[in-house]
């Protein structure tokens, strides 16, 4: 299997509560490999873009309120099967329905509070990754 990079996000509420390190261990002790970091309070227009696929539906709103409420994290992890495996690490994106032991059953506080986003396919992946990383 090739390697895969795979856009991740430790949401706000996370970097709230000091977590970050937390996160980042769990996907480090799965041989995931950060290739790149940074933590920013994410503008409104970049938010907007990245979640511009539920535009239309109801939480969108309250979604880039949260996302822009405070600092973030934003990685690029790399690793095989990267997309999959982080998603796997991730859990259920409502964390009552999260299996134990992933990040979001762990630490996610409701639906839309859940503590961290990655890529779904390698296409989303390119595309958040150029948004995120322009420089890439």
């Amino acid at each position: 299997m090739a390697v895969e990079k795979s856009l991740v996000i430790i949401k706000p509420d996370a970097v709230e509560r000091n977590l970050v390190g937390k996160i980042l261990e769990v996907y480090e002790n799965e041989g995931l490999k950060i290739s790149k970091m940074k933590m920013e309070k994410v503008e409104k227009k970049i938010a907007e873009k990245h979640y511009e696929e539920h535009k239309n539906k109801v939480f969108y709103e309250e979604l880039i309120k949260y996302i822009t409420r405070s600092p973030l994290v934003v990685l690029v992890l790399e690793g095989k099967d990267a997309i999959n495996k982080v998603r796997a690490l991730n859990g259920n994106t409502n964390p009552e329905n999260a299996q134990f032991g992933t990040i979001r059953k762990r630490f996610a506080l409701s639906k839309t509070e859940n503590s961290v986003h990655s890529s779904d396919c390698v296409e989303s992946a390119n595309r958040e990754i150029v948004l995120w990383f322009p420089s890439l």
